[in-house]
C-alpha cells in the first residue's frame, strides 16, 4: 500500500512537471512554468495539511474535510479508523460501566489499594461497612482510615493466607470478614463482608457449650465424689461391682477432663490477648513439662530430651503456654511406641521464636493435617479412646497460639513420625534482661 501511494505521488508530481513544462515551452519559460506549477501544488498540499491538522485538533471531530485524489483517500482512511476506535472505546466504556454497576450493587465491599497501601477505588458498600468517603479519602493510606491494631498487623504483615475477622470500625456490634488478594505489581484487592449474623451464631454456640459445660460440672462432681466413697468402701463388694465402679470412675474422670478443656477453650476465645502478659522463660517451663511427660510415660520408657536456647523468653501467659506445650508433649508421648523418642527444641532466628515437638510415632496421613486443630476431630476413634484423649488438645494449642500471635506448623510422614512447631512473631520475644529479672 505504501508503495502504491509513493508511485501515485510520483505520478502526480511527474504529471504536474510535464504539464507545466508543456505549457511554458511555447513561451520559452519552461523553468518558470514548472516552478509556478510546483508552487501551486505545494500550496494545495499545505492547504490540505492545515485542514487535516484543524480536523485532528477538533474536540468533537465530525466528518473529515472534503478532498479529492490521494488526499481524499488519506482522509477517508483516517475517518474509518477513527470511527473504529470510537466504537471500540464505546464498547470498552460500556463494559466498564456494567462492571462498575455490578460492583455497586454488591453488598460486599471491594477496595483497590496500590503498592504503597493507598486507596485507589472502592464501591458503595465500602462506604457503608468501613466509612470511606469519596473523594476525601482517595489516595489516603488505608491503615489511617481503618484504625484497628489487628488490621494493621494483618495488612502490613503481608501474609494473606487466612482471612481476618474483626469488629466494624463504625459499630462494635457488627463484624467484618476481610480477605486480601495481591495482583499486578504489588497492588492489593480487599474484599470485605458483613458476617455479623455468622458471628452471632458462633457466639451462641460458644455460649451454649460454655454454659452446658459449666452446668455439668456440679452433677459430675457429685457423681465423682460418691464413686470415690463407694470405691473406698468396696472391700466387701464383689469383683464384678468393683470393676463396674472403677469403669464408672474412669469415664467420669474422662468427662471431667473434657469439660475442663471446653471451659478452657471458652476462656481462650473470650479475649484476643492474654491478660497476664509478661515474660515467660521457656527452659524451666519446658523442663517441667518434660518431667510430667516422663511420669505419663511410666513403664513404657519413652526417651524425652530438651534442647532450648539459654535465656529465651516469650511475652504471654505462662498458664496458657504451659497448656499449649504440654498438649503437644503429652500427645507425642501417648502416640509414640514403647521406647519411642520425643525431642523438644526451642530457638529463635530472624523470623521469630520457635518451639518444636518431634516424635517417631506412627505419623499422620496428609489428608488429616488441615483438620487436626478442629474440635473433637480424631484420626481414629478407637485409638483416641484407648489413650483417653478428648479431641480438644490441638484446638487449645491453636487458640493459645492465636492469642500469642503465633501459628502451628505440622509436618508428618506416615511411619516416620510427626513434628509440631509453634512459630511466634519477633515482637513476642521478651528481652533477655527482662526475662532474667
Amino acid at each position: 500500500m505504501n508503495i502504491n501511494w509513493r508511485s501515485r505521488l510520483a505520478t502526480q508530481l511527474a504529471t504536474v512537471v510535464a504539464g507545466c513544462a508543456l505549457a511554458g515551452w511555447p513561451f520559452g519559460h519552461v523553468g518558470l512554468a514548472v516552478a509556478l506549477g510546483l508552487a501551486v501544488y505545494l500550496a494545495v498540499t499545505l492547504r490540505h495539511l492545515l485542514r487535516l491538522h484543524a480536523w485532528l485538533l477538533s474536540e468533537a471531530p465530525g466528518a473529515p474535510p472534503e478532498a479529492e485524489g490521494l488526499w481524499g483517500e488519506v482522509l477517508d482512511r483516517l475517518y474509518r479508523r477513527q470511527r473504529h476506535e470510537q466504537r471500540q472505546r464505546e464498547e470498552l466504556l460500556a463494559v466498564i460501566g456494567r462492571a462498575q454497576a455490578s460492583t455497586e450493587a454488591l453488598r460486599d465491599a471491594i477496595i483497590l489499594v496500590d503498592r504503597h497501601g493507598n486507596l485507589e477505588w472502592w464501591n458503595r458498600a465500602a462506604e457503608t461497612l468501613l466509612g470511606l468517603r469519596q473523594p476525601q479519602d482517595l489516595g489516603q493510606p488505608i491503615t489511617n482510615l481503618v484504625r484497628h491494631p489487628r488490621f494493621s498487623d494483618y495488612f502490613l504483615g503481608g501474609d494473606y493466607g487466612e482471612p481476618l475477622e474483626l469488629a466494624s470500625p463504625l459499630n462494635d456490634d457488627e463484624y467484618l470478614h476481610i480477605l486480601v488478594t495481591r495482583f499486578g505489581e504489588g497492588d492489593r484487592l480487599l474484599l470485605v463482608r458483613d458476617v455479623t449474623r455468622l458471628h452471632q451464631l458462633e457466639q451462641m454456640r460458644k455460649d451454649f457449650v460454655a454454659n452446658v459445660s459449666h452446668e455439668l460440672r456440679t452433677p459430675l462432681t457429685v457423681i465423682t465424689g460418691y464413686l470415690e466413697t463407694l470405691l473406698d468402701n468396696a472391700d466387701h463388694a464383689t469383683p464384678r461391682w468393683r470393676r463396674a465402679l472403677g469403669q464408672m470412675q474412669q469415664q467420669a474422670g474422662r468427662m471431667q477432663h473434657t469439660i475442663d478443656d471446653l471451659l478452657l477453650l471458652a476462656r481462650l476465645e473470650a479475649t484476643d490477648y492474654p491478660a497476664d502478659n509478661r515474660p515467660v522463660v521457656l527452659e524451666p517451663l519446658l523442663a517441667s513439662i518434660l518431667q510430667d511427660g516422663r511420669a505419663l510415660s511410666g513403664a513404657v520408657g519413652h526417651r524425652l530430651s530438651l534442647e532450648c536456647e539459654p535465656g529465651l523468653a516469650l511475652l504471654g501467659s505462662e498458664t496458657e503456654l504451659r497448656s499449649c506445650f504440654s498438649n503437644l508433649v503429652f500427645n507425642a508421648v501417648k502416640y509414640s511406641p514403647e521406647g519411642g523418642e520425643v525431642r523438644v527444641r526451642a530457638w529463635q532466628d530472624a523470623e521469630g521464636a520457635h518451639v518444636a515437638v518431634q516424635d517417631n510415632g506412627p505419623g499422620i496421613d496428609a489428608r488429616h493435617l488441615p483438620r487436626l486443630t478442629e474440635r473433637f476431630y480424631r484420626l481414629d476413634a478407637s485409638r483416641a479412646s484407648s489413650t483417653g484423649g478428648t479431641g480438644l488438645g490441638l484446638a487449645i494449642v491453636k487458640h493459645v497460639l492465636i492469642r500469642h500471635r503465633g501459628g502451628l506448623d505440622i509436618h508428618s510422614v506416615p511411619g516416620e513420625g510427626s513434628c509440631f512447631t509453634c512459630d511466634f512473631q519477633p515482637e513476642q520475644i521478651a528481652q533477655r534482661t527482662a526475662a532474667s529479672a
